[in-house]
């Protein structure tokens, strides 16, 4: 399919391009441009032989390349639909659906598909996506779906009207607190691993935050010996596992623990924010993090065209939270590691799940001056539960808040209560990360299923990583008061 770029969309791409390589590196990269045509094939095979024939690659520089094979094997399990049978799955919703409307859809990014090995393949999520994504199809969904469900639901903005309350109260940052227990399992397929192997297992775990989380207390596991990560110097916490395999039986592991989490909010007031000063301590949270916090040329022009004459931080930060939330839907996401810049793939294709919005919005209020980082883990709006990313924001004089893109704008007129998610958060969460793509403790050996969230777990044996479709989660939790 021929695609014609603009200036600012040829200038972002020779940006991602020269930034995404390292300019010393020995490495062969001819075989980007058969990626770029999705010649997976043939760039796999152009990888192996730069492997075999450049014996002077240092081991960062193969598993560089090794990871670039991954990368492609990741892609096609997520790219498996055809246009067949997304077609059928839209038929279902619109009868008569044609290709030619297809087409359209594709051009106005709101089907995602990929060619690859000349065979065009659609995101395994593109149809659902497409009633997210397209106003007409969201009617058309919600005309459908319009069954009233018997399960009550969690009153979250009544949750956040008392947190206001509180806040207003007794001038307190840190309010209703809510203890959690949480029963996480993984299990390894049956004839994933031999029997007798070693198998590591990383499982994510909650990070000690003054005032905003703690009292962690294990209630018991599977196996009972375990490691966890040092709460001051591993960002993304795990508690850590190791088990012999049972081969042709599945594989357990399980971490039962409680904490208690409390809400955070902070009203603030516009006028008393000033811009801040580059200190030791805020200048890496406003400057570039690759891969996916790059002030790319596509970025800066999408800044401006927010921002505009804005000064304020406070004011520049809801004018950009505004602008994700209006014109940046929610949507299914490929896997992180099959995304080579998350913030850049946001602003190109209109769309992302919270950790893909997370990041742009990071990513813009950094271009801005403003501190920002990335924060995640779990959401729980009981009886539901989820992964979720958010992150914290800087405002002087009020220190770091936390904040969360994804949640949005409140649908009321009262503006605490409809910016609440820009300085503030609820009370049901669990936070494992304060980073992305951190080390693990101890180190992984191979590479990472999610290279860079940490909400599901990690798991590895000898011969190499165990990825997604290899084991399973599962998440109970319960508030205990």
């Amino acid at each position: 399919m021929n695609r014609i770029f603009t200036v600012v969309q040829l200038s972002t791409i020779f940006f991602i391009l020269t930034h995404s390589i390292n300019c010393d590196s020995r490495i062969d990269n001819s075989y980007l441009k058969l990626l770029e045509k999705g010649r997976f094939s043939e760039a796999k095979e152009l990888i192996a032989e730069i492997l075999i024939e450049n014996t002077y690659l240092s081991d960062p520089e193969k598993k560089e390349l090794h990871f670039e094979i991954e990368r492609m094997d990741r892609i096609e399990k997520d790219f498996n639909q055809s246009e067949t049978a997304v077609l059928k799955y839209i038929d279902r919703y619109i009868p008569g659906v044609t290709v030619e409307i297809l087409h359209r859809w594709e051009l106005e990014k709101s089907l995602e598909f990929m060619i690859i090995d000349g065979e065009k393949r659609y995101f395994k999520y593109a149809a659902r996506n497409l009633f997210r994504l397209d106003p007409t199809c969201q009617l058309i969904w919600r005309d459908a779906h319009r069954e009233i469900s018997n399960v009550k639901k969690f009153d979250l903005d009544g949750h956040i009207e008392d947190v206001i309350r509180q806040h207003l109260k007794t001038g307190k940052k840190y309010l209703h607190p809510v203890r959690i227990r949480i029963h996480y399992s993984i299990s390894v397929n049956e004839n994933v691993v031999p029997q007798g192997e070693i198998i590591r297992c990383w499982i994510p775990f909650p990070r000690e935050i003054p005032e905003r989380q703690g009292r962690i207390r294990i209630l018991k596991s599977d196996p009972a010996k375990y490691q966890i990560a040092r709460n001051d110097s591993f960002l993304q916490r795990t508690i850590f596992f190791q088990k012999v395999s049972l081969g042709l039986e599945k594989t357990w592991f399980s971490v039962e623990y409680e904490y208690t989490t409390h809400a955070v909010y902070m009203s603030i007031d516009s006028s008393k924010v000033i811009p801040v000063y580059a200190s030791e301590e805020l200048a890496p949270f406003l400057k570039e993090e690759p891969p996916h916090i790059v002030f790319t040329p596509g970025l800066q022009t999408l800044s401006c065209t927010i921002v505009g004459e804005e000064r304020n931080p406070y004011l520049i930060a809801k004018r950009i939270y505004a602008w994700i939330d209006q014109n940046i839907p929610w949507a299914s996401a490929r896997e992180y590691s099959t995304i080579r810049n998350l913030s850049q793939y946001c602003y190109e294709n209109r769309h992302g799940d919270c950790g893909i919005k997370a990041l742009l919005f990071i990513t813009l209020l950094r271009m801005n001056g403003i501190p920002a980082r990335w924060q995640s883990g779990w959401e729980f709006t009981p009886p539901a539960h989820n992964m979720h990313d958010w992150g914290m924001v800087y405002f002087e004089p009020y220190g770091w808040v936390p904040m969360d893109v994804d949640y949005g704008l409140r649908q009321s007129t009262d503006n605490r209560l409809k910016w609440f998610y820009l300085n503030g958060m609820d009370s049901y969460r669990v936070i494992f990360n304060d980073a992305y793509s951190q080390k693990f403790f101890p180190e992984k050996i191979h590479f990472r299923s999610e290279t860079v969230d940490s909400q599901r777990g990690e798991l590895e044996w000898g011969g190499g990583n165990l990825y997604f479709d290899q084991w399973s989660w599962n998440m109970k939790f319960e508030v205990v008061q």
